[in-house]
């Protein structure tokens, strides 16, 4: 076996071992309380602690546990609905770790996050501009204003362009993103010109090396009638 994978695979325990012997909801009251970064770890030990980590009882547990007021949460009307217990852990991670929320709707803009994720990892993902529409109008019809909504939107863009992954399929996301026409759609439907901005800097500076000289000189062009300035950066193949 190669000694680097061996490394990172998580020891196996035998039936007579005392973990054996506890009930489910026993081990569901240790592991919620064992920090989440070692749960794939855990879940590796054993096929009994796997089927657990893919149920819904221990994420309702550590739900509770981590999120007690999440129970009073309503579901709400709209595109982008509310999942279960593991979804809707995450969202409220994502709302309170990555977006830096905590307001009566935190756990909607966690599944907002959630949902642009999915839809950018699609091997055909939607346009750009559809996609914003539909967390514009999961905003409005919860509530907010468009001018909130806007700036809901375009936080949510920007927390999610900052922790995508270096990755082929990102590049040619992204570089999708940036050849998009935007036509003409009545604010706040149209994209921020934050979130552009944000996606030409990533193509231009993290995935520059990815590029050839014909698509660099079709986005650069791009850029310049976007944009009234072209940072230094950006400039040079």
């Amino acid at each position: 076996m190669n000694p680097t994978k061996e490394e990172n695979i998580a020891p196996k325990m035998n039936d007579d071992s005392p973990f054996g012997k506890l009930t489910e909801d026993l081990l569901i009251e240790i592991f919620i309380r064992i920090p989440i970064t070692n749960w794939e770890q855990i879940s590796c030990v054993r096929k009994q602690w796997s089927n657990l980590f893919r149920g819904e009882c221990l994420w309702l547990a550590a739900l509770n546990r981590a999120y007690p007021l999440a129970s009073n949460t309503k579901s709400w009307i709209g595109p982008i609905r509310q999942g279960l217990s593991k979804r809707r852990y995450v969202a409220l991670y994502i709302s309170r770790n990555i977006l830096g929320v905590d307001t009566d709707i935190d756990e909607m803009l966690g599944h907002i996050y959630l949902f642009l994720k999915d839809q950018l990892q699609l091997s055909t993902m939607p346009a750009s501009g559809v996609l914003h529409g539909t967390l514009i109008d999961q905003l409005i019809v919860c509530g907010k204003s468009k001018e909130e909504a806007d700036e809901l939107a375009t936080k949510i863009w920007l927390a999610l362009l900052d922790n995508v992954e270096d990755t082929k399929h990102t590049f040619t996301v992204l570089k999708s993103i940036a050849q998009e026409y935007d036509g003409f759609l009545p604010y706040p439907y149209s994209r921020p010109i934050k979130v552009q901005w944000k996606v030409f800097e990533k193509l231009f500076v993290d995935f520059r090396d990815l590029l050839d000289h014909s698509e660099y000189c079709d986005l650069i062009g791009i850029a310049k009638k976007k944009f009234q300035t072209i940072p230094y950066v950006w400039l040079g193949y």
